[in-house]
């Protein structure tokens, strides 16, 4: 028997939110800005509907930036880069060696892979033109 989850108003409202932006937030962020419109949701259930929504497939929790999760709706492979001074999280695409490196699993080793996350930190273009210039 499949335990399936009710859809919530405010689960269909985090994934909208979530789906409709690229700066891969923290729940506090989705939290704010969904707080007005919810003024009975908490940060607690922003957390909690993440955490289901990962587990659906519907979201990724990419990675950790300053303590706090950051998350995106993109579930396709790609990879991202996080700037350490503006803290921004941006989707790359997924370097050709990569895809090859799990094709090279299977056939090495007999594994599948079934995920594959790749992410690069340093300085984005903005950040870098600020401290050299």
């Amino acid at each position: 028997m499949e335990n399936k989850r009710k859809n919530s108003r405010k689960r269909q409202a985090i994934l909208d939110a979530l789906c409709a932006t690229k700066e891969h937030p923290t729940a506090e962020m989705l939290y704010k800005q969904l707080k007005a419109d919810y003024p009975e949701l908490s940060l607690g259930t922003v957390y909690r509907n993440l955490g289901v929504l990962a587990e659906e497939g519907l979201a990724v929790s990419v990675c950790r930036v300053a303590g706090q999760e950051r998350y995106d709706a993109t579930t396709a492979p790609h990879a991202h880069f996080v700037c350490r001074s503006c803290r921004r999280v941006m989707d790359m695409e997924l370097p050709e060696a990569v895809t090859e490196t799990c094709v090279e699993l299977d056939r090495e080793y007999g594994f599948i892979a079934e995920e594959c996350s790749l992410t690069v930190r340093g300085l984005c273009r903005d950040c870098r033109g600020l401290q050299a210039g």
